[in-house]
């Protein structure tokens, strides 16, 4: 996996870039499909809700290692089928979304280039969140490798 930090004029950016064992399509429905990311994305069971569309909601409660709930929601900004979804996340006390851009790439038939993209409004805020991304696209990559062998 590549990585790469920034501060730009507008914030604290961070990209992530990964190379998945899996179809855009399979990347894609993994992303997509609320009892698909629950399995993979650490979210209690049944509390993944998606409406993949420009102004769609989502929501999810996601479990931390030690038990914890928290609920996050938001909408979706932009969403090309197999290829992009930018990603509003709602966030106490800032005036509007934290936005995370995803975007797929075709490498052949069976491997896809996954490139996630967020830009924050602080040095620590940026460094959290791309920790917690980075354990997204490891459990990601996990979950589709698992799905590959079965």
């Amino acid at each position: 996996m590549s990585t790469e930090q920034s501060t730009a004029a507008d914030g604290f950016a961070y990209t992530l870039t990964r190379i998945l064992d899996a179809s855009v399509e399979r990347v894609w429905r993994a992303w997509t499909t609320p009892e698909l990311y629950a399995r993979w994305a650490g979210a209690a069971g049944g509390s993944v809700e998606m409406d993949v569309r420009p102004g769609g909601a989502w929501k999810a409660t996601m479990l931390t290692p030690d038990g914890r709930q928290f609920p996050l929601t938001g909408s979706y900004l932009e969403v090309i089928e197999n290829r992009r979804l930018v990603i509003g996340m709602d966030v106490p006390d800032k005036p509007g979304p934290a936005t995370m851009t995803v975007d797929l790439d075709e490498q052949d038939d069976q491997r896809t280039q996954i490139v996630l993209h967020q830009t924050c409004d602080t040095a620590a805020e940026r460094d959290m969140a791309e920790q917690g991304s980075t354990m997204l696209l490891d459990s990601l990559s996990t979950f589709l490798t698992a799905q590959t062998s079965n």
